[in-house]
């Protein structure tokens, strides 16, 4: 696939004009060649979804409705997000680990499983490989976990670029970080992020990144993290934006 900051360009001038090619993330996967299609249909050119002069010159041409930009491809995932069931009830749910928080992940599977989720676990050190897993399975949301041993606070990360940020991802950022706070009381509380590090830009679902330490805290409050990080994720379910 195509990657780069003018494919971010291109997303960003479709999802203001009202065509949805997905997440912009500078990815030009299948959704975004059906939204350069549709621009294209739209404007009496031949619906190919490929990115030719003449598709230029016309994306350069037409102007947004309203002065303020806003992106399509947002309200599209506010609105699938709304559509979507309430429990985590056979809701497919990817729990990344890439080593060192093993017990933690297990014991979390655990918990999700007896709320009725259907838990895809992911064992690699790669983001884009874990995306890419993630991506396969079609699953509804994405929870990775990564241990900090030294840190003294812990980090909740959620997919932030080219001016788009994922509501659903952001929304889970913050309640694991809440659920996280109210566990371990930390001097410091856990900070929330927007990043486009390859394992948020790339999935195509809500995802979330953790990382989480002091180690010897981790390990003598397991059971109480494992259901911290549960808790979040059904009560994520329950109001996803």
């Amino acid at each position: 696939m195509l990657r780069g900051d003018d494919v971010a360009e291109l997303q960003q001038r479709l999802a203001a004009l009202g065509f949805d090619p997905g997440r912009v993330d500078g990815i030009f996967g299948p959704t975004t060649a059906q939204a350069v299609a549709e621009f294209q249909e739209n404007v009496g050119l031949p619906p190919d979804g490929m990115v030719g002069s003449t598709t230029l010159v016309e994306l350069a041409r037409v102007t947004p409705r309203h002065p303020e930009l806003s992106l399509v491809s947002v309200v599209r995932d506010r609105e699938r997000l709304l559509r979507g069931p309430r429990t985590l009830l056979r809701r497919r749910i990817a729990l990344a680990e890439p080593g060192g928080l093993d017990a933690l992940a297990a014991a979390v599977r655990r918990r999700l499983a007896r709320r009725g989720a259907l838990v895809v676990p992911i064992l690699h050190p790669d983001g884009s490989v874990q995306a890419a897993m993630a991506n396969r399975a079609e699953v509804d949301v994405f929870l990775g976990l990564r241990l900090e041993p030294t840190a003294a606070h812990c980090t909740c990360a959620y997919y932030a670029g080219y001016r788009y940020v994922s509501p659903g991802g952001q929304r889970l950022a913050e309640m694991v970080a809440r659920a996280i706070d109210e566990t371990l009381e930390l001097v410091e509380a856990t900070a929330v992020v927007g990043m486009s590090v390859p394992v948020l830009r790339e999935t195509q679902m809500p995802a979330v990144r953790c990382e989480l330490g002091p180690a010897d805290l981790l390990v003598a409050r397991l059971a109480e993290v494992a259901e911290a990080l549960a808790g979040a994720l059904e009560a994520w379910a329950a109001a996803p934006v």
